[in-house]
C-alpha cells in the first residue's frame, strides 16, 4: 500500500499513525475538517508536529504540503462533500483508505444527533461510493467497542450478537460495520472494520476522562466519578492501536466464496477499574483527587473487555503498554504541553 488516505488525520489516532506509517515508504493524503468538538488548537498542533503548517487558514479544498515528510499532503474538507471526495479518489487513484474521521462522542451524540448522522453515515456512505467507482485493495475504518451496547457476556468477542447499542455514537458505528459489508458483498470493496478500546496516550482528546481528571486534579477541582465508580474500562495505549492498525492495513481480507469483510477488536484485554485508573492518574501527578460520586449517565455502559483472540490469530496482535506506564506517559506530554503549574 503505497498511496494512502487517511481521513481524521488532525484527530488523535490519526496524527500518531501519520507519524508511523511515514516511517515506511508511503504517501499520505490527510484529511480532516478540523471542527469544534473539542479546541481545534489541540487539531492544529498535532498537524504541526507532521509538518502541516498554517492550516488554520485553510479553506474547504485547499491543499497543503507537509514541511516535515514529502510524502505527506494535507487536503481540509467534510466527509459530507461528496464532491470533493469523488475528485481526490479520482485524481489521487488511492491503494488503501483509513478511515478514521467520525464524530466522537457517547454524551455528546444525547444532545447533537445530527452530528452523527451527517458525519457519521452520510460522511461513510461517500467514503464507501468512492471506494466503490475507484476500487481500492483495502478500506480500513475506525468502528467502536460501544457497538457491544448492553452484551452482558464478557469478554466482548467479534463473533457476539452487537444489536443492542445504548447511544447514538455507537448505532452510527453499527451502521458503518453493516453498510461496509454490504459494499463488500456488492461490490467486492475489501473493507476492515476496527473496534477501538477506550485509546489513551500522549496527544489525547480532551473529551475523555483520563484528560479532564488529569486537568481537574492539577487545578484542585473535583472530578466526577459516574456509577459511584463501579466501572472498568479496557483502556488501551495509543501506539498499541496504530501497531494494530498497521499490521491489519496491510492484510486486507480475503475469504473465499463470501464478502472480503472482517471486523477486530484492538483492545489491551486487561479491564481496569475506575478506582485504580484515577489512582494512576494520582501517582503520575503526585497529586490526590477530590472525588464526587454520581449515577451513571445516560448512554454508558458498565464494564468493556476486549477479546482479541481473532486478532493475535491473524495477525499476531499483542498489546504491551500497561495502564501505569501509559498514563505516566500521558501525564508527562500533558505537562511539557499545557506547562500547568503544579
Amino acid at each position: 500500500m503505497t498511496k494512502i488516505f487517511l481521513t481524521g488525520i488532525a484527530g488523535f489516532i490519526g496524527s500518531h499513525l501519520a507519524h508511523k506509517l511515514l516511517q515506511s515508504a508511503v504517501s499520505i493524503v490527510g484529511f480532516d475538517n478540523i471542527n469544534d468538538y473539542y479546541d481545534p488548537r489541540l487539531k492544529y498542533a498535532r498537524l504541526a508536529e507532521l509538518g502541516i503548517d498554517g492550516a488554520e487558514s485553510l479553506e474547504d479544498g485547499s491543499v497543503i504540503q507537509s514541511s516535515k515528510y514529502p510524502s505527506l499532503r494535507f487536503v481540509k474538507g467534510n466527509l459530507e462533500d461528496k464532491t470533493l471526495i469523488d475528485n481526490l479518489f479520482q485524481t489521487e487513484k488511492f491503494e488503501a483508505v483509513v478511515h478514521l474521521a467520525a464524530q466522537a462522542g457517547v454524551r455528546y451524540s444525547i444532545q447533537n444527533p445530527y452530528a452523527y448522522i451527517n458525519s457519521n453515515v452520510m460522511g461513510f456512505m461517500n467514503i464507501l461510493e468512492a471506494c466503490r467507482h475507484n476500487p481500492v485493495k483495502h478500506l480500513v475504518f475506525a468502528s467502536s467497542s460501544s457497538v457491544y451496547g448492553l452484551a452482558s457476556k464478557i469478554p466482548f468477542s467479534v463473533q457476539d450478537a452487537t444489536d443492542t447499542p445504548v447511544s447514538l455514537y455507537a448505532a452510527t458505528k453499527k451502521a458503518n460495520e453493516l453498510m461496509a459489508h454490504t459494499y463488500s458483498h456488492l461490490y467486492g470493496v475489501p473493507a476492515t472494520g476496527l473496534r477501538f478500546f477506550t485509546v489513551y496516550g500522549p496527544w489525547g482528546r480532551p473529551d475523555m476522562a483520563y484528560f479532564s481528571f488529569t486537568k481537574d486534579i492539577i487545578e484542585g477541582k473535583t472530578i466526577d466519578v459516574f456509577n459511584n465508580g463501579n466501572m472498568q474500562r479496557d483502556f488501551t495505549f495509543i501506539d498499541d492501536i496504530t501497531d494494530g492498525l498497521q499490521q491489519i492495513l496491510a492484510k486486507p481480507p480475503v475469504k473465499e466464496g463470501v464478502p472480503p469483510f472482517a471486523v477486530y477488536n484492538l483492545g489491551n484485554n486487561q479491564p481496569v477499574a475506575l478506582g485504580t485508573f484515577i489512582e494512576s492518574i494520582e501517582n503520575a501527578l503526585g497529586k490526590k483527587a477530590e472525588k464526587r460520586f454520581l449515577p451513571m449517565q445516560a448512554g454508558d455502559v458498565v464494564r468493556t473487555w476486549a477479546d482479541i483472540d481473532q486478532s493475535t490469530q491473524d495477525f499476531g496482535y499483542q498489546p504491551k503498554e500497561q495502564i501505569q506506564s501509559g498514563i505516566q506517559k500521558f501525564v508527562q506530554w500533558y505537562l511539557q504541553y499545557y506547562k500547568p503549574t503544579l
